[in-house]
């Protein structure tokens, strides 16, 4: 099996946590993770791609094992995040690579590819949200609120992201076998988001996350010119970001595959063989 790395490299400043792996002359995959996790959701994907592919995973600024300041001392938002990225990237010398992106890391990743375009060889959105059309919105009606109006009357809602329920249900929500999905998965994200001070981190990036939307018409019309291939793998009954979402991709994208699978939110916790049966089929294509 290939040996995967855990460094760090500091950037902008701060200290940012990654997995690599793979031939480092290899066709290259960023993965990007989503909320509340970090790069230890690919733990079980990466050494499935790292026999023929460069993988790199990293954790988020005030995720995972990065730095965490505190919301006084940095000014999280999506830009703020993906430029970090983005500088990190460059340290790493990629100049051409392919974005795995899921949840917090479909706005990352789309800042990445509408600033270097020219660096995109392949979009594989994994419950990452790209269109109006995705919201599911009983979910969202609340952080929607509370982006327009912060406050303590629309505060308390979102709150209840934070806890551990909360992200258990994110979890298994949707998992027709929720035995498949290892309790480590919650108990390891809910013990970094309740570290003293992430709360407000995290609530921070819920009050930023509507100026992500107009980011969606630019995506489009990205995908249009550049005619990149685009993989849409998704749970179908993910109660966050819904399949109308992973099927919209279709309507710009030239060369788009969509697979609906019977899971949830966090794909890889139950169905990991079946995404990674796709996602290598997909880059296959890509790279030959």
């Amino acid at each position: 099996m290939p040996s995967v790395h855990h460094r760090t490299a500091t950037v902008g400043g701060h200290r940012i946590f990654y997995r690599e792996a793979g031939p480092a002359d290899a066709p290259a995959i960023v993965l990007l993770h989503g909320y509340p996790t970090s790069s230890f959701m690919f733990r079980g994907l990466i050494p499935l791609l790292a026999d023929d592919y460069r993988v790199i995973a990293p954790d988020h600024l005030g995720f995972g094992h990065s730095d965490a300041p505190l919301a006084r001392e940095f000014d999280y938002t999506f830009d703020a995040l993906a430029e970090l990225t983005s500088e990190l990237l460059d340290q790493l010398g990629l100049d051409r690579y392919a974005l795995y992106v899921q949840d917090y890391g479909a706005p990352i990743g789309w800042r990445l590819a509408l600033r270097h375009p020219e660096r995109i060889s392949a979009l594989v959105t994994q419950n990452g949200n790209g269109y109006e059309d995705g919201f599911v919105e009983s979910f969202w009606a609340d952080v929607w609120a509370y982006g327009a109006n912060p406050g303590p009357g629309t505060e308390a809602a979102v709150r209840t992201a934070l806890g551990l329920d909360a992200i258990r249900r994110q979890y298994v929500h949707g998992v027709p076998d929720p035995s498949l999905v290892s309790p480590d998965t919650w108990q390891h994200d809910f013990s970094l988001v309740s570290r003293e001070g992430n709360d407000e981190v995290q609530l921070a990036l819920f009050r930023d996350y509507r100026n992500n939307r107009p980011l969606y018409p630019p995506l489009h019309d990205f995908l249009r010119t550049s005619g990149v291939p685009v993989l849409a793998v998704w749970g179908r009954n993910d109660e966050i970001f819904g399949p109308a979402g992973a099927l919209a991709f279709t309507r710009d994208a030239v060369d788009a595959e969509v697979h609906l699978v019977d899971g949830g939110h966090f794909l890889l916790e139950s169905h990991l063989d079946v995404v990674a049966g796709y996602l290598r089929g997909f880059l296959g294509r890509v790279w030959g």
